[in-house]
């Protein structure tokens, strides 16, 4: 089975942290990554192929809006 990949982008580190933990106790789920602002979440989407992008709105350097339409874009 494989299992749903997933990146989480959120510039607070408790926050990464928790949904990590939730996350990693489903058998399907994976977490492949975790960026702390918009720039580090464009690049590692575009390096890990995740299938979901979990993305905070609010982040340094480049929002989420913008992380997300650029991932989309690529």
């Amino acid at each position: 089975m494989n299992k749903i990949k997933i990146l989480i982008a959120d510039d607070h580190k408790i926050v990464r942290m928790g949904l990590k933990a939730l996350l990693s106790s489903e058998k399907d789920m994976t977490v492949v990554g975790e960026a702390d602002d918009g720039e580090s979440a464009v690049r590692q989407a575009k390096a890990l192929a995740p299938d979901i992008v979990i993305m905070d709105l609010m982040m340094p350097k480049t929002n989420g809006a913008e992380a997300t339409a650029a991932i989309l874009a690529d």
